[in-house]
């Protein structure tokens, strides 16, 4: 009896704590609110109203590349995970949000040093469309962009949201809700870090570094956190199995280890298909929306760039594809076409026609053989996110110090480009290309490390507060749904999903009946 009313009053004390903090927040607030003066008024102009109409068009395009997202991850899963993979793709979006507006915005773009901006949180009044040295503000990287600062807030917004939203499909099928929502708000902080490297002029864009549009401050960024994810998080039950003696073995279907491959074929594949659709016109915004500026020969350029490169990152992977099936495969040709905008975003305002046809022609490629050495290593992308984003987005950055034109091939490439020199293969030398790769390199230590840190972290937390913290710690159990959730899928824990309890039962009473069949008939995996 004494327990309970010391459990009760303890109760009591944290309810009494909890609400007297309440009235300290909304004080704080207030201040901040008020604190937070409007910006000196500054005279609007036909070309700063242009450019503004411009990037939240483009930036539009972007948002909604999280329905393609949807479709296509939704699509290649199975169906008793469709509802998860939506809930995720929708709730990434505004934990992307929350996290761009406290801290990454302020950590990407804010005045600071080179390695990380520390001004501009909560995104303070700003005299933004002022440019040059008539800018008053603290996002000074952004200076020569006449636009609102809400604008410029928008457009970048999107692209954080895209780097958090390709980790989404590469942990499906296993992960806990709670342990990806926690991530994406790490991630986007990451990005914002890197991002602050390249976009934010930091040291990497000091030493040469060029990335337009983001194959790697967006793509790789979001590949190798989604890599270090499914390494953690291990294979979905059931991907990898030993061959039986009756087995067929072929190379096609047997791993690196001797294992055999499972196919688990996607479920939705019309789906897929549109989703494939909405990303290709999203891309569309995302490249061309990169100039911040409405500079209509920039803007048609870099568009039949990004078309030619999805178009021939579709033939690509379809040929390859054919010749290691035998057979074509919708599921590549959709990857493909990604591949293929992935591979042509870091340079696509500053590379010729026949060169963005080269570009993506080899992302198609990579995509194939990429998804292909993955399986056989057992490293289970349901996807293939690592290998279109990781892949072709180191890719598409080393292509950028290869096929970069020479600056004064186009007029706006003194802005954008803001180098002597071209690539490799148009008289520029070696300088570029392995500012390129260093680039590539630091870029992937860091985020692999604080992924990784932020992938066990939150495993450790969940073990700590779970009931299971008596038991030795092990990431992958601590991350990934119980077994039984797994194999009757994790739609059965949401609302709009089946009964749990029923399912957990019938999967208790399918595992007696296996069992006791093979004891039977002495039949073992």
């Amino acid at each position: 009896m004494p327990k309970t009313e010391n459990q009760k009053a303890r109760r009591k004390k944290s309810l009494l704590f909890k609400y007297a903090c309440l009235p300290l927040l909304a004080l704080s607030l207030v201040f901040w609110i008020s604190s937070a003066t409007a910006a000196t008024p500054f005279t609007d102009t036909p070309a700063v109203a242009e450019n503004t109409q411009w990037v939240l068009l483009t930036g539009c395009l972007v948002f909604f590349m999280n329905a393609g997202f949807a479709m296509v991850e939704s699509g290649f899963c199975r169906s008793a995970n469709a509802i998860t993979v939506l809930a995720k793709n929708l709730i990434v979006f505004a934990i992307a949000t929350v996290a761009y507006w406290v801290l990454g915005f302020g950590f990407m773009f804010g005045d600071g040093n080179d390695f990380i901006g520390l001004s501009g949180f909560l995104l303070p009044p700003d005299l933004s469309p002022l440019t040059g040295k008539d800018y008053q503000g603290v996002f000074s990287s952004l200076k020569w962009a006449a636009i609102p600062l809400a604008a410029k807030f928008f457009f970048q917004l999107t692209f954080a949201g895209t780097a958090a939203t390709i980790v989404s499909g590469a942990v499906a099928e296993r992960i806990k809700f709670s342990a990806f929502i926690t991530f994406s708000f790490l991630l986007v902080l990451s990005y914002s870090i890197t991002g602050h490297w390249i976009w934010g002029g930091g040291f990497l864009y000091k030493l040469g570094f060029r990335d337009f549009a983001g194959s790697t401050v967006v793509h790789s960024v979001g590949g190798w956190g989604a890599l270090m994810g499914i390494l953690l998080l291990q294979p979905r039950l059931g991907k990898y199995r030993r061959f039986s003696p009756d087995d067929k073995r072929t190379w096609r279907d047997t791993t690196f280890y001797g294992k055999k491959i499972i196919s688990m074929p996607a479920h939705n594949l019309s789906s897929a298909t549109l989703g494939c659709f909405i990303l290709w016109l999203g891309w569309f915004g995302f490249n061309t929306g990169s100039t911040l500026t409405a500079n209509s020969q920039a803007i048609a350029h870099v568009l039949l760039v990004t078309l030619i490169g999805g178009a021939m990152g579709a033939i690509g992977a379809t040929f390859w594809a054919w010749q290691f099936y035998e057979k074509p495969s919708l599921s590549f040709m959709v990857n493909g076409i990604l591949a293929g905008c992935v591979s042509i975003t870091a340079s696509c305002a500053f590379v010729n026609i026949p060169s963005a046809a080269f570009i993506g022609f080899c992302g198609g490629v990579l995509v194939v053989y990429a998804a292909i050495f993955l399986n056989k290593s057992q490293i289970d992308d349901p996807v293939g996110a690592v290998p279109v984003h990781l892949v072709c987005g180191t890719w598409g950055t080393v292509a950028v110090g290869l096929f970069s034109q020479d600056p004064s091939s186009y007029s706006w490439s003194k802005q954008f480009f803001g180098l002597e020199k071209g690539g490799l293969f148009f008289g520029g030398g070696t300088n570029l290309l392995f500012t390129q790769l260093f680039g590539i390199l630091l870029v992937g230590i860091f985020t692999v490390v604080l992924s990784a840190i932020a992938w066990i972290a939150i495993g450790y937390l969940i073990y700590k507060v779970s009931d299971t913290s008596g038991s030795d710690f092990n990431v992958s159990k601590s991350l990934r749904v119980l077994p039984q959730e797994e194999v009757v899928g994790l739609d059965s824990l949401f609302a709009e999903g089946n009964n749990i309890k029923r399912l957990k039962r019938e999967y208790i009473q399918a595992q007696r009946q296996r069992r006791s069949w093979e004891q039977k008939y002495n039949i073992r995996d």
